[in-house]
């Protein structure tokens, strides 16, 4: 695990890699900003945010919150009936995965406190066995709650879209084609990863980046 800052991986890729540098020229270094939750609130805030528009998700993430004196629990989701996580918006799937979440955490079956200290596979193994959280979403959760700069999520369409754009591709690499062309970014995967969401972002003001 690289204790390298997303700045300095930043100015590594563009050193290594020309539209990596156009792209580091053109937003500047690496800005891979944390949520600022303990680690079972960003796991409860991205099941909440799923498949949901922006202010949607926000506004039921609020209410959600809430429900609670302090930051959620394990404990003080599991003290509340299901009517009233379903009463601040959740839909039935969303309050089993939350709840789901809730169980494994307090029966130990899935371990946060410590969680930081290991690898990012076997995280990603710990996190899928909860309902509602598969790969993307514990790499999100690698990514912006622990700050690992070295993961390559070839699921999101925006990186893969975004590669595309980058690299002047006709059409977004699917996920198979995308993993091996991640290796020239190790091991600053999610710093590469993040300048492909900001072309994305670029190409929506102007046609080309490259």
């Amino acid at each position: 695990m690289s204790r390298v800052s997303p700045g300095a991986a930043s100015a590594e890729l563009a050193h290594r890699d020309a539209v990596i540098a156009r792209l580091v020229a053109e937003v500047g270094p690496c800005r891979l900003r944390r949520d600022g939750l303990d680690h079972f609130g960003a796991l409860a805030r991205s099941i909440v945010y799923q498949q949901l528009a922006g202010k949607a998700a926000a506004a039921i993430h609020g209410r959600f919150e809430s429900l609670f004196d302090g930051p959620p629990t394990a404990e003080s989701v599991l003290a509340l009936p299901e009517s009233a996580l379903r009463g601040v918006g959740l839909s039935a799937s969303k309050t089993a995965s939350i709840l789901d979440l809730a169980t494994k955490v307090q029966s130990g079956a899935v371990v946060l406190d410590r969680i930081a200290r290991l690898p990012d596979e076997r995280i990603i193994e710990r996190l899928v066995t909860i309902r509602g959280i598969g790969r993307w979403t514990a790499e999100m959760f690698l990514i912006f709650q622990l700050g690992r700069i070295d993961v390559w999520p070839v699921d999101d369409f925006g990186v893969r879209a975004g590669y595309a754009v980058a690299y002047g591709l006709p059409e977004p690499p699917t996920p198979r084609v995308l993993a091996p062309l991640g290796e020239a970014f190790r091991p600053y995967r999610s710093v590469a990863a993040w300048y492909c969401w900001r072309a994305i972002e670029l190409s929506r003001i102007k046609p080309r980046i490259t």
